[in-house]
Order: C-alpha cells, then sequence, then structure tokens
C-alpha cells in the first residue's frame, strides 16, 4: 500500500508531499488529499490557460473527461510500479518481460489519449490554446516522470 500512495501522490503531481503520504493513513483521509491534488492541478491549468468565459464553458467539460480518461492511464502506471517495488528489485525474467510491454502499451494509450482528445479540445478552443494545454500537461507529466525516476531504481 506504501508503494502505491508514493505512486499515486506522485502521479498526481504532488511529488513534495509524497513522502507524507507514504505514511500509513485512513482512506478517507488520503481521498480529501488527492481531490486537494486534483483541484490544484486544476487550478494551475486556470490560471496558465487564460480562457475567456465562452472558452472556459466549452474547455472544463472536455478536460474534466481527458482528466477522468489520464487517471486510468496513471493507476495503470501505478500499478506497474506497486508491482515493481513489490519484487524488492529482483524481477524475474518473464515478469520483466510482461512490464515491458505494459509499459510499451501506457505509452500507446497515453498518445492515443492526445490523439483523441485533440479534436475534442480544438472544437471549443483555437489551436494555440489547445497547444497550451497540452504544453501544461506535458510539463506536469515531465516533472512527475522525473520525480518517479529518482525514487525508482533500475531493473
Amino acid at each position: 500500500m506504501r508503494a502505491f500512495t508514493l505512486a499515486a501522490a506522485v502521479l498526481l503531481g504532488l511529488a513534495p508531499a509524497a513522502p507524507a503520504l507514504a505514511q500509513d493513513r485512513p482512506a478517507d483521509t488520503l481521498e480529501i488529499l488527492l481531490e486537494k491534488i486534483r483541484s490544484d492541478k486544476k487550478l494551475l491549468v486556470a490560471t496558465n490557460m487564460s480562457l475567456t468565459e465562452a472558452e472556459a464553458k466549452g474547455f472544463w467539460p472536455v478536460y474534466e473527461e481527458y482528466q477522468t480518461a489520464l487517471a486510468d492511464i496513471n493507476r495503470r502506471t501505478g500499478q506497474m510500479i506497486t508491482q515493481y517495488a513489490e519484487t524488492g528489485g529482483k524481477v524475474p525474467e518473464e515478469l520483466a518481460g510482461k512490464m515491458l510491454d505494459d509499459f510499451v502499451k501506457l505509452e500507446k494509450d497515453r498518445a492515443a489519449l492526445l490523439e483523441t482528445f485533440r479534436p475534442r479540445f480544438g472544437k471549443v478552443l483555437p489551436a494555440t490554446k489547445v497547444a497550451r494545454y497540452y504544453q501544461i500537461e506535458n510539463k506536469i507529466k515531465a516533472a512527475v516522470m522525473y520525480e518517479l525516476a529518482s525514487v525508482i531504481p533500475l531493473m
């Protein structure tokens, strides 16, 4: 549970608070904290998007759908990290192959998600703002991946 909680915190973009989250906490406390992380991310996006009122009306429902789909990819990534953590770094060859296949599938799914949502965002925002949103998401992902890389040892 500790590894999953840490991975979930990092995947949701709250790397600095991950060690605090990793301690055993009641499920309701963790859920409240995760909701705060999601709302902080939304505030970060809102602050950096400079949306007009009309754009915001169309953007936020698509954003919420995108975040729901992204959460599934993040959940699966967290499961893979947990699976690796449970091996104690001693991954059998067969499991390593499965994990590699799962990783490639996750990356394909992440790219497919961007491709699927691009026209949907494009219906409610000009291309420059869709690009800006994707840049914001990419910066968040880069920060999360950097944090994961710093705490997950090589096989």
